[in-house]
């Protein structure tokens, strides 16, 4: 299968809270080893899609989900699927960092612990720093392992969350506005390494930042009224858009 091939599709995903219906009809090819951008107004259904590919609506009350959502070619609404399992292979990142409060290496620690990923404490020893290396930490708190994760910055806790998330060695990673709580600097550090994980990781990233999708995406979706408006290749959405409510949104003229 080529890099570019698909890694999750959703067929006629409808999402309804209560009376309430949030997504409608979406039908939408994310690709292996890339980056998507989900780009639209606030309320428009982005946080909630995402929130189907790892089946955390589930733990939502009244939320009901319709329609087919496929990771690898699997029906993740299928009733045999394990729900722990579906969200280690798909891992979410948060709009606030959220570290447990415990040390900064257990942080890392936790999930691998939990699957049972490592046999020995240097197995261990090797998920936790790999992941801190591969979330573009390790030289920052190499000498904090021990520290609350809690006390780093607001940057640091985020890429902690991320070192978190890659800990159990997921294919997806969802984003939901992570730079939303974070400086300018932070947030840099955060697209970098973005572009850096996409090489092994198939990257769903939620953001009301034009800038940020059009640097870090090769694809991006419009999302509105719970609907995707059109989705393609990033250049072409942001230069070329097809839809003329894709245009009033990219030129600032709604949203």
């Amino acid at each position: 299968m080529n890099s570019a091939a698909t890694k999750i599709s959703t067929r006629g995903l409808n999402v309804f809270y209560g009376d309430k219906q949030a997504l409608f009809d979406v039908n939408l090819d994310l690709r292996r080893n890339q980056v998507t951008a989900l780009i639209g107004p606030s309320g428009c259904g982005k946080s909630t899609f995402i929130r189907c590919i790892n089946r955390m609506n589930d733990v939502i009350e009244g939320c009901r989900v319709r329609g087919k959502v496929i990771l690898d070619e699997e029906d993740i609404y299928c009733d045999d699927i394990d729900v722990v399992q579906l969200r280690a292979r798909v891992g979410m990142v948060f709009q606030k960092p959220n570290p447990f409060p415990k040390s900064v290496y257990d942080n890392v620690a936790y999930g691998a612990r939990i699957h049972g990923l490592a046999d020995t404490p240097g197995e261990l020893d090797e998920i936790v720093m790999t992941s801190l290396e591969r979330a573009g930490l390790l030289d920052e708190v190499r000498d904090r392992l021990s520290d609350p994760g809690t006390g780093l910055s607001g940057g640091q806790q985020q890429r902690l969350c991320i070192a978190r998330a890659i800990a159990v060695s997921p294919e997806v990673i969802l984003m939901d506005e992570p730079c939303s709580s974070l400086d300018p600097i932070a947030s840099a550090r955060i697209e970098e390494l973005i572009g850096e994980l996409s090489e092994n990781y198939t990257i769903v990233i939620v953001t009301h930042s034009m800038q940020q999708a059009a640097r870090v995406s090769q694809r991006a979706a419009f999302f509105h009224l719970g609907a995707v408006v059109e989705e393609g290749e990033t250049s072409r959405i942001f230069t070329d858009p097809s839809d003329e409510r894709t245009r009033d949104y990219i030129t600032g003229r709604f949203g």
